[in-house]
């Protein structure tokens, strides 16, 4: 499966996994040289060929690295007594209101050393890695403070520069409003603005993300910072319209996001301005799922125009998984999306989704050589075969660093 195409796929588009069967691909260092049948490139690079690594993948099939557009990669503990109050009853929101989710695990992340964060991070990049994931979108959030803030980015930053999985960092100082705050929340939202000049200028992250909901932060205190996080480059995110309708998906139109996310009540103005504005929906069944919530209409999303991506959402108190193989299948069950359109929103539109599309997504001459080989017999049992790690090798920038289902 190449995936071949330009731009962030929307309605057919979605379900176009450009197959060329009995194929081969040609890498040169870190980037894809040429690909089609084993004749094609024998008659074209018959001395390069001879010369090269070969990888048999017979029987198998060759596609794309996996993109997991948006997690909290870096946080410090688990949380794993709140699965049990959430079975007994509680509310993500009755969780977080009593001290628990976000400000349980941002306590955590303020007194870990960033050598912990650095390892914990290393340990589920490495397990990324070996569900065939070859990009991983990491966002901050769990500092509430500039300190601990900078503490995640920069562990993100080392992250990428050591681990074979690229890291793209995104700021998420507004993920919650700490408890000396409530009252006075627009404080807060000062002292976020105050931080965002310092991340563009330590070049911590690409991306400026914001909780917009119900009781952390307002339309109106979201619209502030995205907005002023434009001013020094840096490209909204929005978690939106996750608990409540809130105009959460409006709000990612009108500001120009590259993408909302979330989405499990957005409204149908919301989904309709998604599509008018090409920002891509990123959603997260996992959380769904964890939280026992209603779904995202996945299904009605690429129904009307916008382009859907999915992500694990990996993080310590909602979604702690890593199995983006097993997301898909949940968006295949829950959410009414087809094997084709999850393997496009692990891919090209997750691709786009954190600004990749250029060099990340597709099998094509000249762009990066991530390259996942699946130990099964068509696409098809990747979602049929579900809660299975079916990962045979992973080749990142031209190097095999997962084999026979094992890092290198």
């Amino acid at each position: 499966m190449t995936m071949q195409g330009s731009g962030a796929r929307t309605r057919e588009a979605m379900r176009e996994l450009s197959i060329v069967r009995d194929a081969s691909l040609l890498i040169d260092g870190e980037t894809i040289l040429a690909i089609g049948t084993k004749d094609e490139l024998m008659r074209t690079h018959a001395e390069l060929i001879a010369s090269a690594h070969i990888i048999d993948a017979r029987g198998k099939v060759l596609m794309p690295g996996l993109i997991d557009c948006h997690t909290h990669l870096v946080h410090g503990g688990t949380r794993e007594h709140e699965f049990q109050m959430r079975l007994e009853g509680k509310t993500y929101m009755d969780i977080m209101n009593a001290g628990g989710g976000i400000h349980a695990t941002t306590a955590m992340t303020q007194q870990a050393s960033f050598d912990e964060l650095y390892d914990k991070a290393m340990h589920h990049l490495n397990t990324f890695l070996l569900h065939g994931v070859t990009t991983v979108e990491a966002k901050s959030g769990y500092g509430l403070n500039w300190e601990t803030e900078q503490k995640q980015l920069r562990v993100a930053k080392k992250l990428h520069d050591t681990h074979a999985i690229d890291v793209v960092s995104t700021f998420m100082g507004a993920h919650a409003v700490p408890k000396q705050y409530k009252g006075n929340e627009d404080a807060f939202v000062d002292i976020i603005l105050d931080m965002l000049p310092k991340v563009a200028e330590q070049q911590l992250a690409e991306f400026n993300d914001v909780f917009c909901e119900h009781g952390v932060f307002t339309p109106e205190q979201s619209r502030r910072i995205l907005l002023e996080g434009k001013k020094y480059g840096l490209i909204p995110k929005i978690h939106a319209d996750e608990i409540e309708p809130y105009d959460g998906a409006e709000l990612a139109a009108e500001v120009g996001a590259i993408s909302a996310e979330h989405l499990l009540v957005a409204s149908d103005q919301g989904i309709d301005d998604l599509a008018r504005a090409s920002t891509i929906a990123v959603l997260l069944p996992g959380t769904a799922f964890f939280l026992q919530a209603p779904f995202a209409r996945g299904r009605l999303m690429i129904d009307r125009g916008v382009a859907v991506a999915i992500s694990t959402d990996f993080n310590p108190g909602s979604s702690p998984t890593i199995s983006l193989p097993f997301i898909m299948n949940l968006a295949c069950v829950n959410m009414g999306m087809t094997m084709e359109e999850v393997l496009v929103a692990t891919t090209v539109n997750a691709a786009h989704a954190i600004n990749r599309g250029d060099t990340l997504g597709t099998l094509e001459v000249g762009k990066q050589a991530d390259v996942l080989l699946l130990n099964v017999a068509n696409y098809k049992q990747l979602q049929y075969y579900y809660g299975m790690n079916h990962t045979h090798t992973v080749v990142k920038r031209g190097k095999i660093v997962v084999k026979s289902g094992g890092l290198v």
